[in-house]
């Protein structure tokens, strides 16, 4: 999809009752950033750069799993969203591997993996004395 700022890979709405859309949350992947926008007149928009989550998890509740929907929750280093949760998507698991492909395509391109962004300990575990 081709917006003039964009290139959108996959866009989706938060959904509501009975796997409906009816919600002012957007969510937009294009291939380095998740952006996440609500509201209606006043917006608020939030974008995470793809190479900086650590983890990824699929919740699927049982309310969810009836009209086909679930909810994506990402762990980023990011200092005002720590956790990004895509709430209520329509086929989560396709979002989630859409993600997932991405997610390491930057991963590669910056050269960075979860395990060099996290903080490590000063003890050296080998030393014993």
């Amino acid at each position: 999809m081709k917006n003039k700022d964009f290139d959108y890979i996959w866009t989706g709405k938060k959904r509501t009752i009975f796997g409906l859309p009816i919600s002012f949350t957007r969510y937009f992947l294009t291939e380095t950033k998740f952006i996440t926008r609500k509201g209606l007149l006043s917006l608020e928009e939030d974008e995470l750069d793809l190479y900086t989550v650590t983890d990824k998890k699929l919740v699927l509740k049982f309310t969810q799993r009836i009209f086909g929907c679930g909810t994506i929750v990402m762990h980023v280093v990011d200092t005002d969203t720590p956790v990004k949760t895509v709430e209520s998507v329509k086929a989560p698991r396709e979002v989630l591997a859409m993600l997932d492909k991405h997610i390491n395509i930057q991963r590669d391109r910056y050269r960075t993996r979860g395990r060099d962004m996290i903080g490590f300990d000063d003890c050296d575990c080998d030393d014993e004395t």
